[in-house]
């Protein structure tokens, strides 16, 4: 085992608790920590200010809590990722420290550099340790009967509960203080130009220690009422940690242990509230498999290939009505104002928004990705590109072609009272619960809220008749 200086490369994994790679690493010598500042690289992939701002705070955070142990952190900055081979060896060369050690990501560009990290390292007769640590099963771990990638969720879920144990389930302390290494200076984090950032600090707080107080608050208020109010975009039912699961400043085994502690040791059974919450945990990772066993999703590709040829509507006007929240659905409206002024939307309110812009406007799945990731605070590929494909019909688990989701319908069993529309709509807050929902021309014309730019049942056979052109 090499010893001596150990360089640990910090990037969606940012905190001290529970990281495998950093753990490793401090039993084997004295840490110092990296992180490779490229935030045109994250610009290019489509994440927007909102996600960029709470990523520096996150690191600002990580650096703080490195400090507290005597670990320096250092920082590279790079335009791109291409560069980052030669000027984290570099670095390493520099500072003594014969083994780099990070934990793994499986977006494709993340794949390559990672790769290409690894040769250039060997190359020069130095270690390079990685691990498994944003999910339970490295992908591949987890295949079906006849040997593939599972391209449903309810299989690769029972997969997952069978084969999960104690191993996949231990968590790692902080490392002890070590001693100073007097001869390494911490980077400055450098500041980020977010003009367009709309987040409040306040909301997003960043860093672990962030994380773990909401996780606590969650589970020890919301949690048991989970499946009843999940879907009630007016209700804070949800445990709002997607954000600091997406950067890695709380892992997946702090929150499925947690929530496993309060169900009596249980994963898949018990308390069905809880048993729902730790689902969607594995429905990330089930995300994080699909960008390597289905490495076309990471190229603007639908997961179900015969779906290449749909003809989509390239109607700008209609995609900027949706965007600003001016479609004349209240619930959708609503939804999309949440997310251009807050940063985030309702997880319901997300397959909504979506099903409406691919089905209602048959407007192209992808661009309402992208408007999502450039808006998100807790935006990230799997995840993202997961929903959107599901909403239009065109991914893993998709919903079938036919199920169109009615905004009107939605709007009145989610917000049956109209206090989210009202929150986000100014203009129908006075308007009675009962009109809210799907307003006519003279309330329209009165309140100054645009009527219906499609007519549901108009729009929901124009799109059946798009999708059964593809059969």
């Amino acid at each position: 085992m090499t010893t001596g200086r150990q360089l640990v490369w910090f990037r969606t994994d940012l905190r001290c608790e529970d990281n495998t790679a950093l753990h490793h690493a401090a039993q084997r010598g004295p840490v110092i920590g990296v992180v490779c500042w490229t935030p045109q690289q994250w610009r290019q992939h489509g994440h927007g200010d909102n996600k960029l701002d709470f990523w520096r705070r996150g690191v600002a955070a990580l650096s703080e809590q490195l400090g507290r142990l005597n670990i320096p952190l250092k920082i590279i900055e790079a335009e791109h990722f291409d560069t980052l081979p030669d000027q984290l060896l570099e670095l390493a060369e520099t500072l003594a420290c014969p083994a780099l050690h990070f934990n793994d990501e499986y977006g494709l560009n993340e794949r390559r550099r990672d790769r290409q990290v690894s040769e250039r390292f060997h190359q020069r007769a130095l270690e390079v340790h990685r691990y498994t640590d944003q999910v339970a099963f490295t992908p591949g771990e987890l295949k079906t009967g006849d040997g593939r990638y599972y391209s449903v969720f309810t299989p690769f879920y029972k997969s997952w509960l069978k084969n999960i144990g104690a191993d996949q389930l231990q968590q790692f302390d902080a490392p002890a203080t070590q001693a100073a290494l007097d001869d390494v200076i911490d980077d400055a984090v450098p500041e980020l130009d977010t003009s367009q950032t709309v987040i409040n600090a306040a909301d997003w707080p960043a860093g672990e220690e962030a994380a773990q107080d909401r996780l606590a608050r969650f589970l020890q208020k919301r949690a048991h009422h989970y499946d009843e109010g999940r879907d009630f975009p007016a209700m804070t039912a949800t445990s709002g940690l997607s954000a600091w699961l997406a950067l890695g400043m709380i892992s997946w085994r702090q929150c499925i242990n947690a929530a496993a502690a309060r169900n009596g040791g249980h994963l898949g059974d018990g308390d069905s509230n809880l048993q729902s919450w730790i689902s969607e945990i594995v429905w990330r990772e089930f995300y994080q498999h699909v960008l390597v066993g289905f490495p076309r999703v990471s190229c603007h590709q639908p997961f179900q290939e015969h779906t290449r040829a749909m003809v989509w509507r390239h109607s700008e006007e209609d995609f900027q009505r949706w965007c600003e929240g001016n479609t004349g659905y209240p619930l959708v409206d609503a939804a999309m104002r949440q997310l251009t002024t807050t940063g985030w939307m309702h997880n319901r309110l997300r397959m909504v928004t979506a099903m409406f812009l691919s089905k209602h406007l048959l407007i192209d799945w992808r661009w309402g990705e992208a408007f999502f990731l450039q808006h998100l605070v807790d935006g990230e590929l799997g995840a993202n590109n997961g929903g959107w494909q599901w909403a239009a019909s065109t991914g893993t688990d998709a919903s079938p072609y036919f199920r169109i989701f009615n905004p009107t319908t939605q709007s009145r069993r989610f917000d049956p009272e109209g206090t989210f529309i009202a929150e986000f709509v100014p203009e129908l807050a006075n308007v009675d619960a009962k009109k809210c929902h799907a307003p006519d021309e003279t309330t329209c014309q009165q309140t100054g809220y645009p009527v219906a730019m499609v007519d549901h049942r108009v729009a929901r056979q124009r799109a059946l008749d798009a999708f059964k052109a593809l059969s």
